[in-house]
């Protein structure tokens, strides 16, 4: 696995090496050493039908695949970056445009809201803008998330549930469910913003990531 290298809360050293590939988001390399190519992808290692099958979800971000041996140093927007391993026991849901960089290691997979909560999850991703897809990560390896403000971590448990404003929303990992709530009716939204109005309720056992903003990237 790739060795993840915190420069500062914006920026991220990979090394990259036999059998330390990664994929980055296009556009995010800051700077190398040693003799690494980059090459464009249309697949991230999901093969071309799950290329397609993204591409049609719209969940789709280009991306770049990093081989050879040396160092890369990534970063895009002045964003930060938090990264996030994983053991092979979850999965982890993201949107795409919030993947920075990850292992070719983790196979990465497109996941229909309605899979988590039904017609609610259906309707979060009108309402809130998340559109109706996201993105699955699962397997042994690294990546990193980008987030306006850095992210904090909230466990999920059976006996304590979160609610989340949809737009401060990163992303979650584990056995969770997720669906829109509002403890206000139609006629009290109006005037109130999306945190205000709607919040994203997390159920299960696992994590969910939370941006200190409520803007998207």
């Amino acid at each position: 696995m790739p060795g993840y290298e915190s420069i500062n809360s914006k920026m991220l050293q990979v090394r990259i090496g036999p059998g330390q590939e990664v994929y980055s988001k296009r556009g995010a390399m800051l700077a190398y050493t040693g003799a690494v190519s980059f090459a464009p992808t249309a697949t991230a290692g999901q093969g071309i039908g799950g290329a397609l099958g993204r591409a049609v979800a719209g969940e789709h971000s280009a991306m770049m695949h990093v081989t050879g041996q040396g160092s890369v140093m990534f970063g895009h927007g002045g964003l930060h970056v938090s990264v996030v391993e994983l053991n092979g026991a979850d999965t982890l849901y993201a949107e795409a445009d919030r993947l920075l960089v990850h292992d070719a290691t983790l196979q990465v997979g497109t996941m229909f809201m309605g899979e988590q909560g039904g017609v609610r999850g259906i309707v979060r991703g009108a309402v809130t803008g998340q559109g109706l897809f996201t993105t699955t990560l699962t397997g042994h390896g690294a990546c990193a998330l980008l987030s306006h403000g850095g992210v904090m971590e909230l466990p999920i448990t059976p006996q304590r549930p979160v609610h989340v404003d949809p737009q401060a929303y990163v992303a979650h990992r584990g056995q969770v469910q997720n669906k829109l709530t509002t403890a206000v009716g139609l006629r009290d939204l109006i005037g109130r913003g999306s945190g205000e109005g709607f919040q994203l309720e997390l159920s299960g056992s696992g994590v969910v990531y939370v941006q200190a903003s409520e803007r998207k990237i």
